[in-house]
């Protein structure tokens, strides 16, 4: 039997991206269909979605969905379309008043959350439950995935359905991609979901007097999956379970931790679209191009021999900057270079700005971000900096084994899971792939810099690292085998 899933998200690279969760959800379906399953993603209807999909038609019309609050005499349908690149069949909610806003899909002008994001969002876990109902005539999953908490209703509407109709719908998995962002809103909202009354409360979507569309995946779910095995142990935790530790405790039997993968059509060295010169592992000649153009365009001396960390990131604490902040001395003081691209914390971002005007030759900060810039510093540095404080899977320090660029991280969720330390056993034993610090703290980060600096001084054994560390597979081979006996689990 061809297993029929239903992958719900917010974003999807390459229609929209604010983070790995577009990476995940625009890689993983594919995989899944090369290996026999039948899936399609739902979206909110965004512009860039709308823009983005190849012949759009309209599926069937919403009628009243039962939320409170939505703006009135709006027309809503669901659309579908598909992704030229692959052929991905994508259903999109078509709702202008709730979607069709400019920039952020998460965020005003200001930066502030939309005051109807509850409404935004349950509405996508709503028009997921009625595709589990048959809403699309042609076309009835098996299988409900719901991505994060803006997908978090979806398990929960599924639930109160089947209630009200008497019999079992389809089976959900709910995929945490990062327990910090949780979806809480004011409990006076509850009334506008539409959902039963006793769906309000500790068994159910209440948080401390709140309710967390989060908690609603996490409760209502058939299955819990998380992005890495380690992230998947610690948030069971006091210290990194975001005050949901005893629920995801009780679920531990319904929990797993399975790593994501890279698209390695996307990220690949020896092919890669937005490079201007390719390498690979056994002709690295091209990787000493891709850092002289790097240093280039940030402004850096011209060392060839410098030791070159990049940072493509988020600047935030979760990201751990603040340690790197501290840092950098002494990665100056070894004669190193730094180049740091992402946006955040506007303390952060200035930190980085003084450093870059006190060491010009040396470190250099540019805010934004740019897809063809992020691939030139994987590419381009001998080393990429993933210091978080907590870390549910990493892409980046992926994307660094796959350029020989090795990382440089914190000994947390994927992270752990994924990088080697260049320690003198690992690289006697031939398993090194980067640096791995365990403790958060300046002394941790300033003795894995070190490491990189001596490792950096033996050239063929930093050679012989870097060859290692592109020879890794991190595809979505793996993962996507893992996800399909979860789905037949379910069965």
């Amino acid at each position: 039997m061809t297993i029929r899933a239903l992958h719900v998200a917010s974003e999807l690279y390459p229609l929209l991206k604010t983070g790995g969760l577009a990476d995940v959800a625009g890689a993983l379906p594919p995989a899944l269909i090369e290996r026999g399953a039948d899936v399609r993603v739902l979206l909110p209807g965004f512009p860039s979605v709308l823009a983005g999909l190849s012949d759009l038609r309209p599926v069937a019309p919403l009628g009243h969905p039962p939320l409170g609050g939505l703006p009135g005499g709006t027309a809503m349908t669901l659309e579908r379309g598909t992704l030229a690149a692959n052929g991905l069949v994508v259903y999109v909610i078509r709702a202008d008043a709730l979607y069709n806003r400019p920039g952020n899909p998460y965020l005003n002008d200001e930066h502030v959350p939309y005051g109807d994001n509850a409404q935004r969002f349950a509405l996508l876990g709503w028009v997921a439950a009625q595709l589990a109902q048959q809403l699309d005539p042609a076309w009835l999953p098996h299988v409900v995935h719901a991505h994060d908490w803006h997908a978090g209703l979806a398990p929960a509407y599924l639930k109160a359905a089947e209630r009200q109709l008497g019999r079992a719908l389809a089976k959900t998995v709910f995929t945490v991609h990062n327990l910090a962002y949780q979806g809480v809103f004011p409990a006076h909202q509850f009334g506008q979901l539409g959902l039963p009354d006793d769906f309000f409360g500790v068994n159910g979507i209440e948080f401390y007097g709140q309710l967390s569309f989060l908690k609603a995946g996490l409760y209502y779910s058939d299955r819990i999956t998380t992005v890495s095995p380690t992230y998947a142990r610690e948030i069971q935790t006091l210290a990194q379970g975001g005050g949901l530790d005893g629920l995801l405790r009780h679920r531990t039997h319904d929990l797993s931790g399975i790593l994501n993968g890279v698209d390695y059509t996307v990220w690949n060295p020896a092919s890669d679209a937005l490079l201007d010169t390719h390498y690979t592992a056994t002709r690295l000649a091209g990787k000493i191009a891709c850092k002289e153009a790097l240093q280039k365009r940030f402004g850096l001396a011209q060392k060839s021999d410098a030791l070159l960390f990049g940072v493509v990131s988020r600047l935030t604490e979760q990201k751990g900057l603040d340690l790197l902040l501290e840092a950098v001395p002494e990665i100056v003081r070894h004669g190193g270079q730094l180049a740091v691209f992402g946006t955040g914390d506007p303390a952060l971002e200035n930190g980085l700005k003084r450093v870059a005007q006190t060491h010009p030759e040396s470190v250099a900060v540019e805010l934004g971000f740019d897809e063809t810039l992020a691939h030139a510093i994987v590419a381009g540095s001998d080393v990429i900096a993933v210091p978080s404080r907590f870390e549910p899977c990493g892409l980046t320090q992926l994307y660094a084994l796959a350029y020989g660029s090795l990382p440089l991280v914190h000994c947390v969720g994927g992270l752990a899971d994924t990088v080697a330390d260049a320690s003198l056993e690992n690289l006697a034993d031939d398993l090194a792939t980067g640096f791995v610090f365990e403790r958060f703290e300046p002394k941790g980060i300033a003795a894995a810099i070190r490491r990189a600096f001596a490792l950096y001084g033996r050239r063929t054994e930093w050679k012989a690292t870097q060859r290692r560390a592109m020879r890794q597979d991190f595809g979505w081979g793996a993962s996507a085998e893992r996800y399909l006996a979860l789905y037949r689990e379910l069965g």
